[in-house]
């Protein structure tokens, strides 16, 4: 008969009562809200910052470049180097490197420590990036993964469409450091519900730790990272440079009502997932795909439609909102005793393709104009679709997850 071992049981999910762990995942959905505000709230408030740190706004701008720096830095071999440590006080840590960050960004006057604090959270998103995922699917019996990691990812759409609008308002309202002292703030509520209702683990055990290189080589994790790098770079060369292509079209000034109506399509998306991912991967996976490629076929033929534009835009982001979850549930199930190595590849994936959009889609603006966003979108979506639909035996199976 096998010995267990104590770290063996410890890692057994506290919840086949059959209770769903809702505290707890909530709580990494908070983790995930408080991420990405902080990544993406100085684009909101750009001319304040610039002023007050006497620098340009291209300058400022710079501070969200030096956390996506940070991200891409640190989430594969911070991720590798901690995988002994137990769970808790690692997501503590990351967590705490957003309430130091933020408090040094609220009242600092130096540009360039400023943008080291920024250095530092992009370090500490890439961590707790790679942990969320795994952490939640170790919360919950085998057959609620998918479910558990769309409820612990849910605070992405709702920063993106709730979030950094309603900060960039108090913002311009309050200051911009005020802002950010009040995500210091969140952070800090948020320690203490992480020590309230999320379970510690173990981490792994030497002999269960496996290399990088042989975690890449496992079947399955290449097609997943193909198809994450693809289909997030597609939707950044659009979602980067909306602003311009709304105004192509007419509607420059409702740029802001555009992205509420992706953001709730977003949304709604993310909620379909979470409740279909455990039997429908696959389909879900192929089926996004194919609605963002439609969304994005419609704004090449019918971007001077204002009806059109809303439909496709909400099309698009039904499609992306459930995204990182069918990714990283497709990690998650292949990966097998390296999942937070594994989620952080995906990060590493995630964040490049954000970078590569920026660049792709200011080349694309710069040569041809918006007209380009549309086919460079399809071509990547067309690689996306192929690759999804031919990893059936690993990555995207057939079968369904259990």
């Amino acid at each position: 008969m096998t010995k267990i071992r104590a770290s063996d049981s410890a890692d057994h999910p506290p919840t086949t009562s059959g209770t769903f762990p809702w505290p707890g995942l909530l709580a990494l959905a908070m983790a995930g809200f408080i991420t990405i505000l902080t990544e993406a709230l100085p684009a909101g408030l750009l001319p304040q910052i610039g002023a007050s740190l006497s620098v340009s706004e291209a300058r400022a701008g710079q501070l969200v470049t030096l956390y996506a720096i940070g991200s891409l830095a640190a989430a594969i071999p911070l991720t590798a180097a901690t995988q002994g440590m137990r769970r808790r006080p690692l997501l503590l840590l990351a967590i705490s490197g957003f309430a130091a960050a933020n408090t040094v960004t609220a009242v600092s006057g130096s540009y360039v420590l400023t943008l080291f604090v920024r250095f530092v959270a992009g370090v500490s998103a890439g961590l707790l990036w790679a942990l969320i995922a795994g952490y939640a699917a170790r919360m919950v019996p085998e057959a609620s993964k998918g479910r558990a990691i769309a409820v612990a990812m849910v605070g992405t759409p709702l920063a993106l469409a709730l979030g950094v609008p309603a900060g960039t308002f108090l913002g311009t309202a309050i200051g911009w450091r005020a802002c950010f002292g009040v995500m210091s703030g969140l952070t800090l509520i948020l320690v203490a519900w992480v020590l309230a209702k999320v379970p510690d683990f173990p981490g792994r055990a030497v002999d269960k730790r496996l290399p990088l290189a042989h975690v890449f080589t496992i079947p399955g994790i290449r097609p997943v990272l193909f198809v994450t790098l693809a289909f997030v770079l597609a939707h950044n060369i659009l979602y980067t440079y909306i602003a311009p292509f709304l105004g192509a079209a007419g509607l420059g000034r409702r740029t802001d009502a555009v992205l509420l109506v992706f953001g709730v399509a977003a949304l709604i998306g993310i909620w379909i997932v979470g409740v279909l991912v455990d039997r429908h991967l696959r389909k879900l996976t192929l089926v996004s795909t194919a609605l963002f490629g439609l969304a994005a076929l419609a704004l090449g033929i019918a971007g001077d439609a204002p009806a059109m534009i809303y439909g496709a835009i909400g099309g698009w982001g039904l499609a992306f909102g459930g995204a990182a979850t069918l990714f990283q549930t497709a990690l998650a199930e292949i990966a097998g005793e390296a999942p937070d190595v594994a989620q952080s590849m995906l990060v590493t994936a995630w964040n490049s393709a954000i970078a590569a959009g920026g660049i792709a889609g200011g080349l694309l603006l710069d040569s041809f104009g918006t007209g380009a966003f549309a086919p460079a979108v399809l071509l990547l979506l067309a690689a996306t679709f192929l690759v999804a639909f031919r990893a059936h035996r690993h990555g995207f199976p057939l079968s369904p997850l259990r």
